[in-house]
């Protein structure tokens, strides 16, 4: 099997919605700075907590030294701070999908493209966990626009593959990146993501190859 080449088109197709979201076009200089204080302490929280997630809307308004009502009027909770951070990191991979040079981008076959989409996702991971677990708190992981890009690349890959159920099989190929999943595995199992990355391109490969 071969890549037409045309995966970005179709999954642009897919989507209704921005797959990121960025600061608003005009903003105040304020506004700006505002949301710069929040972000950089929203880092500095993220990384140092034991578990993102507990990290409160309270304790990251005093940290950036703004009002709860600054803070609320612009994120109205944890979970969405921490989704504007990962958005940069995202957005750069969307771009590389959609456009870079194969594997990950166009012009590689789909099992190819599939073992590099794993991989890259998981380096994402490795090197972002704490704003993935603090942007993905349970059933939010499924409603960011990321995960909907995600599925859309992942499910184009899989089309042509005869006798698959696409909807069914789409979010199970992308089980393997919950972060709770990647924590337990790199951080209880002490798996390397290199292992892991190995071990899901050979999935990628026996499925669409």
């Amino acid at each position: 099997m071969s890549d037409s080449g045309d995966v970005g088109s179709r999954i642009a197709h897919e989507i209704s919605v921005s797959p990121t979201g960025g600061p608003p076009t005009h903003e105040r200089a304020d506004a700006a700075l505002n949301r710069s204080r929040i972000l950089a302490a929203a880092e500095r929280l993220f990384s140092s907590a034991a578990d993102p997630r507990a990290v409160t809307m309270g304790e990251l308004a005093s940290a950036a030294g703004v009002g709860r009502a600054t803070l609320y009027r612009r994120y109205p909770d944890i979970g969405s701070v921490a989704v504007a951070l990962l958005d940069e990191h995202e957005r750069r991979l969307q771009e590389q999908i959609l456009s870079g040079a194969p594997p990950l981008g166009p012009g590689a076959p789909p099992a190819e493209r599939l073992a590099a989409f794993y991989t890259a996702a998981l380096d994402l991971l490795d090197r972002h966990l704490h704003l993935v677990l603090g942007a993905e708190t349970g059933p939010r992981r499924f409603t960011t626009g990321a995960y909907a890009f995600w599925r859309a690349h992942v499910g184009t890959l899989i089309a042509r593959v005869p006798d698959v159920d696409r909807e069914a099989v789409v979010d199970q190929l992308l089980a393997p990146l919950d972060p709770d999943l990647f924590t337990h595995q790199r951080d209880v199992l002490g798996i390397p993501t290199e292992r892991l990355a190995q071990g899901l391109g050979w999935t990628a490969r026996r499925l669409l190859t």
